[in-house]
């Protein structure tokens, strides 16, 4: 949540320092994979309890909940640009942020919101996992019986995806969803499987030290690359010799290096950090963890706050203090929101074991 909200804040300086500038994924291939992860031990546990249906009934009231919380985070980001695009008269936030459209057409571009067709700037991760939680109960029964055979029906299904080129969904005007759920459906799928035997200790997922050195070796050399990109003498030195094995790196399929590059770094952090580190007991640790638990809640405030801090640092002054200022200010309104929902989720939970008292 923390990564995505300052990497939606244009050129700021915090966001040289996230994940994305020093390798080939970014917080989206987290937030996918834990996704995963969540929604195997939730809905694997529903299926277990009350069946095929009963799971499948969940699964679509959360997409409800996702759906909901979409409508309503594009009402208030739609609302937010143009008051600020009118009140300071800077009409080029309509174009940056995408909603120039909606001038355009207000009508036919609610009904294509509606559809999740038309999307303005950086509302597109919550449709892919509506998306992606959509075709999830086959999955979960998969996966009760054959987790090797789910593996591969979901690889098969992204190689097909990569080497046909395959979009989904396409639309009229011949524009296809920035993160292809196709595509993305497999590191959702690997997320699911290390959640469902996550209590196993699966031999391919013990650690070995070769594969630690192997994953390792692939971080600092994805690493190099990113930041030869920052550096034209760098970059165009070595692009020749990479150029034809490793580009395009593409987001919206999920490109096979991006994949493997987040794999590298979740084997390693995997291994490095268990429930058990001493680092999940540090301060600093606290609101990240409230963040998580409220991941929806967050996610929605951080997209609102992001424009926020943009039209800020446009409008008043990009100096570095004014960079860290809001950055910081943002990070904390979303650890605020965690705070007070675990608050008001701890004293719900006092209430009800009261009563049942």
């Amino acid at each position: 949540m923390w990564l995505i909200f300052i990497d939606h804040v244009p050129s700021n300086l915090i966001s040289r320092l996230t994940i994305r500038n020093f390798g080939f994924s970014d917080a989206t291939e987290i937030f996918v994979f834990i996704s995963g992860f969540t929604a195997a031990i939730v809905y694997g546990a529903a299926l277990s309890r009350r069946g095929f249906a009963f799971m499948t009934a969940q699964v679509l009231r959360r997409c409800w909940q996702l759906y909901a919380a979409h409508i309503v985070v594009f009402v208030f980001f739609i609302g937010q640009i143009v008051w600020v695009s009118s009140r300071f008269g800077n009409a080029a936030f309509l174009d940056e942020m995408n909603i120039a459209q909606f001038f355009d057409d207000p009508q036919e571009s609610i009904i294509e919101a509606l559809k999740l067709h038309y999307r303005p700037a950086n509302l597109d991760v919550l449709p892919l996992y509506m998306a992606l939680l959509l075709g999830f109960p086959p999955v979960v029964w998969m996966l009760d019986r054959s987790p090797a055979l789910t593996f591969a029906a979901s690889a098969l299904l992204y190689t097909w995806v990569q080497v046909g080129d395959i979009t989904f969904p396409v639309y009229e005007n011949g524009d296809s969803w920035l993160f292809n759920p196709l595509g993305w459906q497999f590191l959702f799928v690997i997320g699911a499987i290390c959640g469902a035997l996550r209590n196993g200790q699966p031999r391919w997922a013990a650690w070995r030290p070769w594969l630690g050195w192997l994953a390792g070796s692939w971080l600092v050399f994805c690493a190099f690359i990113a930041i030869a990109w920052s550096w034209p003498a760098l970059n165009e030195a070595i692009e020749p010799w990479v150029d034809f094995w490793l580009y395009p790196i593409d987001k919206a399929n999920l490109d096979l290096a991006r994949l493997v590059h987040f794999l590298a770094a979740a084997y390693l952090v995997s291994h490095l950090f268990t429930e058990r580190s001493p680092v999940l007991d540090w301060r600093i640790a606290r609101p990240i963890i409230r963040c998580g638990q409220h991941a929806l809640h967050v996610f929605c405030l951080g997209i609102m706050l992001s424009f926020l801090a943009h039209f800020v640092l446009v409008e008043f002054g990009r100096g570095w203090l004014m960079q860290i200022a809001v950055v910081a200010g943002g990070l904390a309104l979303m650890s605020a929101l965690a705070a007070l929902l675990q608050w008001y989720r701890d004293d719900v939970g006092r209430a009800a074991a009261e009563t049942g008292r």
